[in-house]
This record gives C-alpha cells, sequence and structure tokens, in this order.
C-alpha cells in the first residue's frame, strides 16, 4: 500500500486559461500522482466547473490521473453525469478517478435552484446508483423517487471496469453509501484525528456488510504552504479559518505550513490514520507563487512520501 500524492485546486487561483494549463504541464512533468478540482457550481469566487476540466485535462495530458473533489450528486443527472465520466474515462484510457458527496445542508447550490437540501441524500443515492450500473451494464431499467429509467445504455462505457466510485462525507449516511456503493473514500479538509473515526466505521462496516473498501483507497486533504508560517497568505489563511470555528478551535491543525518536514509530518499523522492517498492544496497567491509550490512541492516532498507505505490493518 504505497503511498501517493496528488495536488488539488478548490477556487480559481489562476489569471488566464493559459496560466491553468502551463500549471498542468509543471505537474505532468513531474512525479505528482493526480491532479483535482473541486466542485462548485455558485459562488462569488471564481471556480472552474469540475466535469468540463477533467476532460480538459483528458487532452492535455497522458500520465496524470485526475479527478473532481467531490462532485455533488444531488446536483446532476445521472445520465449526463454517467455519459460525461464514461467519455472522459475512455478518452483519457482509463484515467479519471471521480469522487461525488450529497453537498451541505447550507450549501449555496440548493438555495439557488430551489431544490431541498432534505432531499440530498436520497436522490444522491439514486443518482450514484444509476451511475454505477450505466457504467457497468448492458441495459439499465430503473424506478426510484426521483429517477425512472428504462432499457438505458451508453457507449462507449468506462475503460476502468469498475470505474473508481469514491465517496466523501463523514455522517454516518456517507459511511454506509461508501460501503453500499463506493469503492473508496475521500476525506474533506478534516484533521488526521477526525478522519481516523471515520476509516475505522467504513472499515468495520464493510465487515459487517460483506463489501470491504480495499485498503490502499482511503484519501485524505489538506492545505498546504511550503514558506515561513507567518508570512501574509499563511496569516490570512489562518485568520479566515479561525472565523469559522468556535471556542478552542486551532485553524493551524487544518493547514501544513513550513519546511518539507512539516509537511511530511502530517502525511506520516493520515498515513498513521489509514490514509494512502492524498489531495494537497497549494496555499498560494497568484500564478508564480502557485507555480513554485507545485515545484517545491515536487522537489522537496514527493521524493521521500513516495517511498513510504502504510501499515495494513
Amino acid at each position: 500500500m504505497k503511498v501517493r500524492v496528488g495536488i488539488g485546486i478548490s477556487t480559481l487561483p489562476f489569471a488566464s486559461g493559459r496560466a491553468f494549463l502551463d500549471w498542468v504541464d509543471l505537474c505532468e512533468a513531474s512525479a505528482l500522482d493526480s491532479v483535482w478540482q473541486t466542485d462548485r457550481l455558485v459562488s462569488p469566487q471564481p471556480f472552474l466547473e469540475a466535469v468540463s476540466t477533467m476532460a480538459a485535462l483528458a487532452g492535455a495530458t497522458t500520465r496524470l490521473k485526475f479527478g473532481m473533489n467531490a462532485v455533488v450528486a444531488s446536483l446532476r443527472d445521472p445520465l449526463l453525469l454517467a455519459k460525461q465520466c464514461a467519455t472522459i474515462d475512455w478518452l483519457s484510457n482509463g484515467r479519471l478517478l471521480p469522487v461525488f458527496g450529497v453537498g451541505g445542508d447550507n450549501a449555496p447550490e440548493f438555495r439557488a435552484s430551489g431544490r431541498d437540501p432534505k432531499e440530498r441524500g436520497k436522490r444522491a443515492d439514486e443518482v450514484l446508483e444509476l451511475c454505477r450500473r450505466l457504467w457497468s451494464e448492458e441495459r439499465v431499467t430503473f424506478r426510484g423517487e426521483f429517477y425512472r429509467y428504462e432499457d438505458a445504455t451508453i457507449s462507449p462505457r468506462p475503460i476502468q471496469q469498475p470505474l473508481p466510485l469514491w465517496i466523501g462525507g463523514s455522517s454516518p449516511a456517507a459511511i454506509r453509501r461508501t460501503v453500499r456503493l463506493g469503492t473508496g473514500w475521500l476525506a474533506g479538509i478534516q484533521t488526521p484525528a477526525q478522519v481516523k473515526p471515520v476509516v475505522a466505521a467504513i472499515k468495520a462496516h464493510g465487515a459487517e456488510m460483506g463489501r470491504p473498501i480495499p485498503e490502499d483507497h482511503y484519501g485524505a486533504s489538506f492545505v498546504f504552504r511550503l514558506g515561513p508560517g507567518d508570512d501574509a497568505v499563511a496569516s490570512r489563511a489562518f485568520a479566515a479559518r479561525a472565523r469559522q470555528g468556535g471556542a478552542n478551535f486551532d485553524p493551524k491543525a487544518y493547514f501544513a505550513v513550513g519546511e518539507a518536514a512539516d509537511v511530511l509530518a502530517r502525511i506520516a499523522e493520515y498515513r498513521d490514520a489509514g490514509i494512502s492517498k492524498f489531495v494537497l492544496i497549494p496555499l498560494a497567491q497568484g500564478d508564480q507563487d502557485l507555480l513554485e509550490q507545485t515545484r517545491r512541492l515536487c522537489a522537496e516532498v514527493l521524493p521521500v512520501a513516495h517511498t513510504w507505505s502504510v501499515p495494513r490493518g
């Protein structure tokens, strides 16, 4: 079970499409395992749409894997989503790593589109069940509360069989969804202490249901910055995070800021919690800063992290 590190972006940190593709070229030429795009449809801040970004990455790379972290399944049409993912996986010769969630109760997309967030879990379950079946079955007939399909088929189907279907979320419902429908689990921005009991719960529920998630299919995300912890970029990020917490909240627990050893120490903490796959999100301001953070990650962190294994158990 080897540790593998990918890199992700959430808000759009680039000034132009060319700058984004220059960054992708840097990632492609490195030892990074994968590139990730956050899904956010409604926001005053700029975000790239995640699925169409995957199509661009399929054409811009030949080696890198890539994924969306995490598509809000309850906001997507299942037939279109299944067809999009199958097409991207086929075009990339099997390099798509899709991750799905249900969205937060207060996600702006629900309010903006007039959808009931209370339905998001049940709706997402139907979307994911339909996608999973459309990716692998010749014809799909389905009678659900939200969707009804009759002899639906898509072609070409994904190169990867089964196509990875990773689940995000840490609630009891997300844990059950991961075991029932998923092939892996990816944490949100959570500390190692928050991740560890979720991994344990998924393993316990998987054993109970006779559908264990493979040991090397557990992932985590965290924000990093290589450089002084008291510089302006890091200080602003700490202050913004602190406003989200309450008493005794330590915003620095959600970041790894400092030298390569500090980032590696944080990876080791997650590894001890059972995590082997990582999406590291650079804390950077502007195109050049993001490129520099990516270069330093590749030069200083990957050569060590990619030699590590995760104990089984």
